[in-house]
């Protein structure tokens, strides 16, 4: 398994800013936006394969995994 499987990678469409917007909760804020929901998810994947190779380089320990934390459930009991 990849370490990036262990960070939910999140594309949603945002009426505030009429676009897509890609986040990966636990490893960055921010994130990635445009029109097309793939093109958003694809970049948004390549972002977090590439903070996770800085951490490394830096020689960081990652932030703790967040997937199978049922975090998608409990983001929706927060809206």
């Amino acid at each position: 398994m990849k370490e990036s499987a262990r960070y939910p990678k999140i594309v949603e469409w945002s009426d505030e800013d009429q676009c897509f917007v890609g986040s990966c909760p636990g490893l960055f804020n921010g994130g990635c936006h445009g029109s097309d929901e793939k093109r958003v998810f694809e970049e948004l994947c390549q972002m977090v394969e590439e903070m996770i190779e800085l951490f490394h380089q830096d020689g960081k320990s990652l932030p703790p995994p967040t997937a199978g934390r049922d975090l998608a459930n409990r983001l929706a009991e927060i809206a």
